[in-house]
């Protein structure tokens, strides 16, 4: 009899599977591939296939299913998130340093910066908190995602924003263009402009 995973939460999955109950890892895999998925679209592949990104990402995910500290209090959403992100980044910085040329057309949010005074934090952090599921994490964002929200505001058209909106949503070129009644040329170009306006 297969055991329903769905009703135990993740840090009590993760002692489940450090006391042997191998087959947990495989769920934790496919629950979280959704979020892999939306850190590889973030990291914007224009024009191309994101396979490679969402690789890294799931090993990203398997790093943080191995190294998660239970005695921490850290919710294992948050850390596999971290997780992720720096194994996405990672990937992108070396294919910035010519090692992975499949990966040369990606831009990363993470290289454009919101800043405010003197604070600093990568849009991909800010956009994250706007989708999270923790309260405390949407509070403790709120000032950054309102500069991020002023700086789209003013660096982007309506129609950049809407494109933008519905790209990280995770809708192909051809739904955005359905959508918003424009040719997927338009919302190809469309993205071209807000990774060059995002990547200043």
């Amino acid at each position: 009899m297969i055991e329903d995973y769905s009703k135990y939460a993740d840090e009590m999955l993760i002692q489940m599977l450090r006391n042997g109950q191998k087959d947990v890892e495989d769920y934790i895999m496919e629950k979280y591939k959704g979020l892999v998925r939306k850190n590889a679209r973030a990291m914007f592949l224009i024009g191309g296939e994101n396979d490679d990104l969402i690789q890294e990402g799931m090993i990203g995910l398997f790093k943080a299913i191995r190294d998660y500290n239970l005695e921490q209090e850290v919710l294992f959403y948050s850390f596999a998130n971290l997780c992720i992100t720096r194994q996405i980044y990672s990937a992108v910085e070396a294919s910035n340093r010519k090692k992975h040329k499949p990966l040369n057309s990606y831009v990363s949010l993470d290289s454009a910066m919101v800043t405010k005074d003197e604070y600093t934090v990568p849009i991909q952090e800010v956009l994250h908190s706007l989708t999270a599921k923790n309260p405390e994490e949407v509070l403790i964002n709120k000032e950054e995602v309102n500069v991020l929200e002023a700086q789209v505001g003013s660096e982007l058209s309506k129609f950049e924003r809407q494109v933008l909106h519905l790209y990280l949503s995770g809708k192909e070129y051809v739904e955005i263009a359905k959508e918003l009644e424009r040719s997927a040329k338009s919302v190809d170009n469309a993205l071209g402009r807000i990774k060059m306006k995002l990547g200043k």
